[in-house]
């Protein structure tokens, strides 16, 4: 029998050099050093064990308001919730069995607590599912075992991050406590804590039973009218393009028949992706290996809560009277070629790449070094470039959901993502605020970057156990979008910040430039790591939970703003076109305010869901009729109008456009110019004074008079100039718009359109006085935006 001590030595003595990502895609075994034995530690599963049937479980119907595509957890809770809100002509499809891709061999665990106040709602409600709602409603065990969960600090700010935690937990209801390392030594007597700051302690967590837990769903959503047919593989979708041009979900395809539809949902986890090229459909996530072992018996072991052991990165699952031991490494094998023959199969475990994590795990419960290796379990997993899923309606088809790419947590966020999905597919939009896992919220020219998705997907994977510091920012896949300004400012010191694949200015360091590296994967693979990274060290003097140490900085740049004159950088705003035949009409039906003024006004406005709720805000400038003078310009024969939206929600802001263009049936043209146009902001008391000298237009309030706008000239070069004047205050995603100020002792705003070629401009915006200095620096009412760039 082999030790997980013995077996961590051996690997440390024979360590073989890792591989690079590109190449690294099928594991090299080493389990027959350890145990041969591949199997999960679950009593039951659903393989068949005399091969896969020879067609479907049930006959398929010819017609059904929704597919799902895929029998995981995520599939089985949303057929579920889509029969318990009353649409029963739904049916789920999955090609082997239920459960046979990732959800069969996941670790189970359910964390009531997150740093985030929707998703401890979300893991509320699988936890109500799995342990009341199902067992009430079938008579049926889910195989829910609540045995408690324990986090371990191994220093203060590790366990402050927990203490938050608990805060959260408090307003939901949710029990927790804060222990000692000796009251962490009473209630886990095999633990070691001569290491530990303290612990959080959750005693209503617990484990679910993946096959246990399908079943059972399955069975609830079939007695209230759903379909659930097993062994049916979908061979492709077919789209259909309407009168205007919009391409629809038209029906699913199987080896089998063919399912008339107009909504597909993709739960296809690993398998999703290519699912969603079947219907024209971008869905940016990676498969990678994902593992755990399985001990021995271990004695005094029963009874104990699972743990999650960030700083060692590694967790325990309570198995009966044996623990499961598994992790995120720093470098983690991609499987780049998915199999569609992949059906409750596990890969050999690579023991040079999983012995990161049994340190750790000897070191918390020292137990374990003479404990033996009873099976290793590595299956796929799919992840994503933020780590949190993908859901929602696809841009590109109508009709076309996306219920995927859980990061190992499909079982934990089923529940809650199960009912949101069904919610959103009813009724058009979620329950709650789910814009965190919308899959609008990533750009779509990034959505389909093989670098981008691999690499941001490699950094979450790698991080995911980190703490999560409010000003942390990534180093993968960074500098895929900036504007001409990029090269001068990061001369200047500038430390940006990535939003929407953007370059933002977020604040400047006195001590020089500070310019992003191309990832080096933190040294995995083989790949140097970077030295001298002057960016990363400063992100790293950013971990904190207090006033980061930029803040004094900010509080000059608010004064310099308040008194004298700043220029922000926002060009990484969205800055779309609205033209058409019935241009007038959408106005009128997205935007809250009344846009259509005289030509040459602006309106600061917002756009509203269906059920009233704020969707946006934007500001709106009507535009005169006349010939394309493109970007400043599109062709109009009538009405028009130069929306400028939020660098960050930019996509999401299209697609709701989009959206509603389509529903209402409107007759517009809606076109995108971010990339071609810029925008800079010239802000404070001062403004005025400094565009005059620039601007070849009277400047004055009779002249130019607050909330309007035109075109001018700047060096030569063609502009258009908004004339604004409000205060901002920024709060998540919420914004409050104070009253405008007196003119007579405002902090006046000119925000100047222009395209990128006319930047040329910015040299004229410097102070003319030899004995004024260039302060580098961004505004503290402008953080969550990034776009200060200069103040004079």
């Amino acid at each position: 029998m082999a030790f997980l001590g013995s077996a961590a030595r051996r690997v440390a003595l024979a360590v073989q050099p890792p591989l690079s990502p590109l190449c690294r895609i099928s594991a090299r075994s080493y389990s027959s050093e350890q145990t041969t034995e591949k199997s999960v530690p679950y009593k039951k599963t659903l393989k068949q064990e005399d091969g896969a049937s020879s067609g479907p479980t049930k006959p398929l119907p010819r017609s059904a308001d929704v597919v799902v595509i895929g029998g995981g957890s995520l599939g089985c809770q949303t057929i579920y919730h889509l029969a318990k809100m009353g649409l029963t002509n739904a049916v789920l499809l999955e090609r082997d069995r239920l459960t046979a891709g990732t959800t069969w061999h996941t670790a189970g665990l359910l964390w009531q607590l997150r740093p985030s106040d929707v998703e401890v709602e979300l893991l509320a409600h699988t936890r109500n599912v799995i342990s009341k709602d199902l067992e009430q409603e079938t008579g049926l065990h889910t195989g829910w075992i609540q045995n408690g969960g324990l986090f371990i600090a191994s220093n203060k700010q590790r366990l402050d991050e927990y203490k938050r935690l608990m805060s959260l937990g408090k307003v939901y209801g949710i029990e927790s406590h804060v222990l000692s390392p000796a009251e962490t030594k009473d209630l886990y007597p095999l633990m070691n804590v001569d290491d530990l700051y303290g612990t959080l302690y959750v005693p209503k967590d617990g484990t679910m039973d993946p096959a246990g837990t399908c079943t059972t769903l399955s069975r609830a959503a079939s007695a209230r009218g759903a379909t659930v047919i097993e062994n049916c593989p979908v061979t492709g979708i077919k789209v259909r393009t309407d009168d205007l041009g919009v391409k629809r979900v038209k029906a699913v395809e199987t080896p089998h028949g063919t399912i008339e539809t107009p909504c597909v949902v993709n739960c296809a986890g690993v398998w999703a992706t290519k699912l969603g090229e079947m219907a024209g459909v971008k869905v940016p996530l990676i498969a990678m290996h994902h593992a755990y072992v399985v001990t021995e018996r271990i004695e005094g072991i029963q009874n104990m809560p699972n743990v999650r052991d960030h700083d060692a990165s590694v967790y325990l699952r309570l198995q009966g009277d044996a623990l499961s031991v598994g992790g995120y490494e720093q470098n983690p094998i991609f499987w780049d070629e998915v199999s569609d023959k992949f059906a409750f199969s596990l890969f050999d475990l690579d023991w040079d790449v999983f012995m990161q994590h049994i340190e750790g795990a000897i070191n918390r419960v020292p137990n374990l070094e003479q404990t033996g290796i009873k099976s290793t379990v590595c299956g796929p997993e799919s992840f994503t470039a933020d780590h949190k899923p993908l859901m929602g309606e696809a841009p590109e088809v109508r009709g076309f959901f996306l219920g995927c790419g859980f990061n190992s947590a499909g079982m934990m966020l089923g529940g809650g993502c199960g009912r949101e999905l069904a919610h959103w597919i009813i009724h058009g939009r979620p329950e709650k605020d789910m814009y965190g896992y919308d899959i609008r919220r990533f750009h779509n020219s990034l959505t389909d970057n093989k670098r981008w998705i691999r690499e941001r997907s490699h950094e979450s994977y790698a991080k995911n156990y980190s703490v999560v510091f409010p000003f942390d920012e990534p180093l993968a896949s960074r500098n895929m979008r900036k504007d001409p300004f990029h090269q001068v400012l990061t001369e200047q010191g500038c430390v940006f910040q990535e939003r929407h694949g953007w370059e933002r200015p977020g604040w400047f360091n006195k001590d020089g430039p500070a310019p992003v590296k191309d990832y080096d994967y933190y040294g995995a693979y083989d790949i140097k790591k970077n030295v001298n990274y002057k960016y990363n060290e400063l992100l790293g003097k950013e971990y904190t939970f207090d006033f980061p140490p930029h803040h004094d900085m900010i509080k000059s740049e608010c004064l310099s703003c308040r008194h004298d004159v700043a220029v922000f950088d926002m060009s990484y705003f969205g800055k779309f076109y609205l033209t058409g035949p019935d241009a007038k009409k959408a106005a009128d039906w997205l935007f809250t305010a009344d846009v259509n003024k005289k030509p040459g006004s602006t309106v600061y406005t917002c756009m509203l869901n269906k059920r009233g709720g704020a969707e946006a805000d934007l500001t709106v400038s009507r535009l005169e009729p006349g010939a394309a003078n493109l970007p400043l310009a599109p062709e109009s024969n009538g009405d028009a109008y130069y929306l400028a939206i939020g660098g960050g929600v930019a996509e999401h802001n299209w697609n709701h456009i989009r959206t509603v263009l389509q529903d209402q049936g409107f007759r517009c043209q809606l076109t995108d110019h971010s990339e071609d146009m810029g925008m800079i902001s010239i802000q404070g008391p001062k403004s005025r004074e400094v565009l005059q000298e620039v601007l070849d237009t009277d400047l004055s309030n009779e002249s130019f008079p607050f909330s309007t706008h035109k075109v001018v000239s700047a060096a030569g070069h063609q502009v258009r100039t908004h004339s604004l004047s409000f205060s901002l205050s920024h709060t998540h995603t919420h914004i409050y718009i104070q009253r405008p100020f007196d003119l007579s002792t405002s902090v006046y705003i000119f925000c100047v359109s222009l395209p990128f070629s006319a930047f040329c401009l910015f040299p004229l915006l410097l102070p003319r006085s030899s004995n004024s200095k260039l302060k580098v620096y961004s505004a503290v009412i402008y953080k969550h935006w990034g776009n200060l760039i200069f103040t004079l």
